[in-house]
């Protein structure tokens, strides 16, 4: 391992990492993604009136799905078996969409990065669906808000008045 990252091995090599003697346990994490928009275009897409159809629907199978995906778009990421994956979406103000994804397995590996994959595709599939009306959307605060279960034990982000 070089300088504490797992993902590089003595010659600072990418490898994946062996888990074959991690512990089983119950892994969660839950991560989040902002979009910043006009306030019409949050507007629009709370309220299922976009003309490619039910944004929220559509960015919420996006989100399952590409948490599925994980390891084919992340090179180190081992594939896991996800038992549950939800994305909660919401309006956060007139101008802003706040996303969450949450992510469990019971396994020898974290769920973090499902977490954070699945909300980025949301997000990125609100953008896609709501663009013809705001092509100024910006897709910000992409991060893991909690984790929990394995050796590194829970984690719960600070909100930005603690940092």
């Amino acid at each position: 391992m070089t300088g504490g990252l797992t993902h590089l091995n003595a010659k600072g090599e990418a490898h994946i990492v062996d888990i074959g003697d991690k512990a089983v346990t119950q892994r969660r994490a839950v991560a989040q993604a902002r979009i910043n928009a006009l306030p019409a275009t949050v507007t629009a897409i709370m309220g299922g009136a976009l003309k490619k159809g039910d944004a929220l629907a559509v960015a919420r199978v996006a989100g399952i799905m590409a948490a599925k995906k994980t390891s084919d778009l992340i090179p180190l990421c081992h594939p896991i078996p996800l038992t549950k994956v939800s994305v909660d979406i919401e309006a956060d103000g007139e101008t802003t969409i706040l996303i969450h994804a949450t992510a469990q397995t019971t396994g020898q590996t974290g769920v973090e990065m499902e977490a954070l994959v699945a909300a980025s595709a949301t997000a990125l599939t609100l953008y896609d669906m709501a663009k013809a009306i705001d092509r100024a959307m910006t897709i910000t605060d992409i991060c893991v808000l909690e984790k929990s279960g394995g050796k590194s034990g829970d984690f719960t982000r600070p909100s930005l008045s603690e940092k």
